[in-house]
């Protein structure tokens, strides 16, 4: 038990490097903090074919490029930063729904042979129908209800049609939305604007947001380290939908009401005027597979290079085929960006948005539609900015809890266990390193739950060295040799410090699971204290203890 093979001494030690260096960044924290932000800046510039700037060359070499620079990510309550309440306009999903539902009645109502109806529009969450003759009602009812998807409820475990065909005055036929069908829109709008809007803050280059659901149509963004709402706001609240449309002409006047199949989109190059395109688009942004800012090989321009998936491409060659002379608008949120003519058909899946971009303006255009387009428009119900004194004073009061808390365990352990107790001392100082280590490799984000874990973590961290060491002064008191008594505490004390630590780790575990936001911060810090606790009073204090007896070789000892 005490005798460690080249290899094993070899593995605990480089472990031990290993972490305390992943931890080291963190007393340099926003030298090193600074340096891996610009350096992740200067990457995506280069995918992208730009070269930095002196001030970012700058701010990436003021850490050493050779040594780790990852450090622990300090959440909103120690660092201070954005937050944002959004809610989400559930019914702009539904009014779309029921526009293509409306195009849709046209042909089923033709196809069923009724030919004599009016007043067929959408108005928000219903399309309505007025069937001039009565006879024709039954016809017309079968074919609208034959137009209703199945929508799936999992909690009653059945499957119903989406669309609802109900009669209303003056012989009008009402399509609406099923219940479940609202709902299941509800869920399906919420969870693509929580991953969309998750995708944006990310590639921006912030440290650990977080992101979630509150209530039915909410979502809270908090992002650490932002001084301002407005560069949140101005990432995340743009619903950023790219089409392409023909165009059927230009207008002046943006409040004349379209024909019908068409829709006006403001020119975004000339106020006040805009472009009638047919309402129908060619291809939308969710066929785009990827796209990147750039400059125009011609001009010198900033411009977006896109490039479209297989379907998207085929849609896009297949428009450009037919259409050779016609100008067709590239149009974001409504707003006509560019409306070139195509010269010839465009059959590579890709092309390029120019406009009046700036390099930020257009990078940012770029990290919108590599992320997706919002299905639905948001407001922003609620917003501040944590300032970072709140944070300091956080961060102060946590450093005095752990510090207070790591002297009085060494001070304990000293006065336990003489000699023992200033080995296992050194284990815990090289525990809460390796702990600090792990949450920076894994990039965690430490809130003040998280704070509260490793205080808990140093609290317990030395219970399995109490357990060997008292079965140590067992086996002592029992008159066995030093040798053998130090052999006997480890191996007797072992299943016991498995045993405890598997029981804590499992309730970990449940609480990562289970809860969420500072609850998973407070689990995350203590399943890894109890993993590096485990290690270091198993692995490295007996290594400690093997290695000072063999050069001491005591005859007797008092622990």
């Amino acid at each position: 038990m005490l005798y460690f093979s080249l290899w094993k001494k070899a593995l605990v030690i480089g472990l031990c490097l290993l972490g305390l260096a992943l931890a080291a960044p963190n007393l340099a924290y926003d030298r090193a903090d600074d340096a891996a932000l610009a350096r992740a800046e200067i990457d995506k510039l280069a995918e992208a074919g730009l070269s930095p700037s002196a001030e970012l060359v700058e701010r990436a070499s003021a850490w050493p490029s050779f040594l780790p620079a990852n450090v622990v990510n300090l959440g909103l309550d120690l660092r201070g930063g954005a937050h944002l309440l959004v809610e989400v306009r559930i019914e702009d999903v539904i009014a779309e729904r029921m526009e293509a539902v409306r195009a849709e009645a046209r042909d089923a109502l033709r196809d069923a042979g009724v030919r004599r109806y009016t007043r067929l529009v959408a108005a928000d969450d219903r399309v309505s129908v007025r069937i001039t003759d009565a006879a024709d009602i039954p016809a017309a009812r079968e074919a609208l209800q034959g137009l209703a998807q199945p929508v799936s409820d999992f909690t009653l475990g059945i499957t119903a049609p989406d669309l609802v065909v109900s009669e209303g005055p003056d012989q009008s036929l009402v399509v609406t939305l099923s219940e479940g069908a609202v709902k299941a829109t509800t869920d399906r709008t919420m969870a693509q604007s929580l991953e969309i809007i998750r995708r944006r803050v990310d590639e921006a280059g912030t440290r650990e947001p977080s992101i979630q659901r509150q209530g039915e149509r909410r979502i809270l963004v908090q992002v650490p380290g932002v001084s301002s709402t407005l560069e949140i706001k101005e990432l995340i609240g743009k619903t950023a939908k790219l089409t392409f449309h023909l165009v059927e002409g230009q207008t002046g006047d943006l409040t004349r009401t379209p024909a019908p199949g068409t829709a006006i989109f403001a020119d975004a190059d000339n106020p006040g005027a805009g472009y009638i395109v047919e309402r129908r688009a060619l291809v939308t942004g969710d066929e785009l597979q990827d796209a990147q800012p750039g400059f125009d090989g011609q001009t010198g321009e900033p411009v977006v290079n896109f490039r479209f998936d297989t379907s998207g491409a085929r849609k896009f060659g297949r428009a450009t085929s037919e259409n050779v002379g016609r100008p067709f608008a590239v149009v974001l949120d409504d707003v006509v960006i560019t409306a070139p003519v195509i010269r010839e058909p465009i059959l590579g899946g890709s092309g390029q948005i120019s406009g009046s971009f700036t390099v930020e303006s257009a990078q940012q255009l770029a990290i919108l539609l590599r992320a997706g387009a919002l299905p639905a428009s948001i407001s922003f119900e609620e917003e501040r900015t944590v300032g970072p004194g709140l944070g300091q004073d956080s961060i102060e009061a946590g450093r005095i809890a752990t510090v207070v808390a790591f002297a009085a365990v060494l001070l304990f352990m000293v006065a336990s266990y003489g000699m023992f107790g200033v080995f296992a001392n050194i284990a815990l100082i090289i525990n809460v390193g390796l702990i600090m280590g792990i949450l920076s490799l894994i990039g965690a984000t430490l809130t003040l739950p998280g704070i509260a874990g490793i205080v808990l973590t140093i609290g317990m961290a030395v219970d399995a060295n109490v357990l060997i060491f008292e079965r140590i002064r067992e086996e002592l008191k029992g008159g066995k040799a030093v040798a053998r008594a130090i052999e006997t505490g480890y191996e007797r004390a072992f299943g016991a410090i498995i045993d405890a630590n598997i029981t804590t780790f499992i309730a970990a575990t449940i609480l990562f699971a289970m809860g969420s936001g500072p609850v998973r911060g407070f689990a995350v810090t203590l399943a890894i204290g109890i993993l590096t606790s485990v290690f270091t009073a198993v692995m490295v204090t007996r290594l400690i203890v093997a290695t000072w007896y063999h050069r001491r070789r005591p005859k007797t000892l008092t622990v």
